[in-house]
């Protein structure tokens, strides 16, 4: 499964030189250097791929390269199973006169045959896991659950999301590869390698905790329902107001709140959005599905310290946002259709300003739809609950103070760091160009600098 590679270290894979073999394990950042004298091993080492200095070992571990692992017997009878089934779907598609895909395939299963004959490994072997786990076709395939005892407790979060996912996952990844099998990219067993069907699922739910502030039909169905509706702190959940669309009343609620979420319903219009915003003097970033992860965290970041006062999203956010110095969510397009507006998409969008003292919602909508009749009616039957709590215990809601977090590891380096770091990416380069002359020039660098 380690693949040889004799220039440039790279994770998974190995060089051997004489009687010298350097392994660089897929989940380590250190080398293991194996030296031989003739076939016994002399000298085992690890070693750092940069600097080439380590230590010596009397033993070590080295774990496969790839996850999917599968003894040699295992291996020929399933081969002998994958060419039964290759001239099977070979014959299917010669019969349609669909040349091109049985060509296709043929190649493609010869090769990974070859492969796994050679190597016990090929590209994409999960694919072939049926043959290689004596299951027969359409038998639940194992998953990690089953290492767990039979009485071990499920929590499920945000379930109104992760439940409808799990339900989904089988019928989506089946109709990716109904398009692979057509053409002629693989043979049916590649159904076999896939998620649990939902009846499959549902056999591991002996014991489950729904986790969700807005749980859906079927977890009001199958459980009883424990509501934790009040906060220590005495929050309320925020004010809800409905207003006809209108642009300069929503300009003139952000300055006056001086923080806001603006939530749109498509890409495009939370771009031109933010340019309008931004044209009146308000600092606002867009954030949706092609924001990365890093502008993410960023943009969140500014919006709680500051250095912009709106952000305009679509379906991000939602759950598990925790936005405490922002006491405004506007919703333009209320009243649409859809499941970016259902009474669950609508009150995890307004909870985000419920960390808030302050905090307010407004529904611009053309007309009070029964999403937004439901929504409203919750989150007001869960605000008095509170008041009533507050009143009872002479609590005074303050809003939640919390240190403001980029998200990611915020790390000082000095200057030689710094240059250290540069060096390696020169370094790599080299490498990747084979120019060794000028790796060992800069490798001499980084050990001068690490050495002072």
């Amino acid at each position: 499964q380690y693949s040889r590679n004799d220039f440039s270290p790279v994770h998974g894979s190995f060089r051997a030189r004489g009687e010298i073999i350097e392994i660089f394990p897929p989940y380590s950042d250190k080398i293991y250097r194996i030296e031989f004298f003739d076939d016994e091993v002399e000298k085992i080492s690890v070693l750092n791929p940069i600097t080439r200095k380590g230590f010596s070992k009397d033993f070590v571990t080295i774990y496969p390269a790839k996850h999917y692992m599968v003894r040699k017997e295992k291996i020929e009878r399933g081969i002998k199973r994958i060419k039964e089934d290759l001239e099977r779907r070979l014959k299917e598609l010669n019969t349609k006169n669909k040349l091109i895909e049985a060509q296709r395939l043929k190649e493609r299963v010869n090769y990974d045959i070859e492969m796994l004959k050679t190597t016990g490994y090929c590209r994409g072997i999960e694919n072939y896991s049926v043959y290689f786990e004596d299951r027969s076709p359409g038998e639940k395939p194992y998953t990690l659950l089953d290492y767990f005892p039979k009485d071990f407790l499920m929590v499920i979060d945000e379930s109104h999301i992760t439940l409808p996912q799990i339900k989904g996952m089988y019928k989506a990844d089946r109709t990716r590869k109904a398009v692979l099998v057509r053409y002629g990219f693989r043979l049916p067993s590649c159904f076999e390698n896939r998620p649990l069907k939902w009846e499959e699922f549902k056999k591991y739910m002996r014991k489950v905790i729904f986790m969700s502030a807005t749980p859906g039909e079927y977890e009001y169905k199958v459980s009883r329902i424990v509501e934790q509706l009040v906060r220590p702190t005495g929050l309320l959940e925020p004010k809800i107001t409905i207003k006809n669309p209108d642009m300069d009343d929503l300009v003139k609620r952000i300055k006056e709140k001086r923080k806001a979420i603006v939530i749109t319903i498509t890409k495009r219009e939370a771009e031109k959005m933010a340019d309008y915003l931004n044209e009146n003097d308000i600092k606002t970033e867009y954030m949706h599905s092609e924001t990365n992860t890093e502008e993410r965290v960023e943009i969140i970041k500014n919006l709680r310290s500051g250095k912009i006062d709106c952000v305009v999203g679509i379906n991000l956010l939602r759950e598990g946002l925790d936005l405490p110095e922002v006491p405004l969510v506007a919703i333009l397009h209320a009243d649409k259709k859809g499941f970016l507006r259902t009474d669950t998409s609508l009150i995890q969008i307004m909870g985000r300003v419920s960390r808030n003292v302050e905090g307010e919602v407004i529904l611009y909508a053309e007309k009070t739809t029964d999403p937004m009749k439901k929504a409203m009616r919750e989150v007001e039957r869960r605000r008095r609950i509170q008041e009533e709590f507050n009143k009872k215990h002479g609590i005074t809601p303050e809003t939640i103070k919390k240190k403001v977090y980029s998200g990611l590891a915020e790390k000082k380096i000095s200057k030689k760091e710094e240059k250290i770091l540069k060096l390696k990416e020169e370094l790599k380069k080299a490498f990747e160009e084979l120019d060794f002359v000028k790796a060992v020039e800069i490798r001499e660098k980084i050990i001068d600098l690490e050495r002072k």
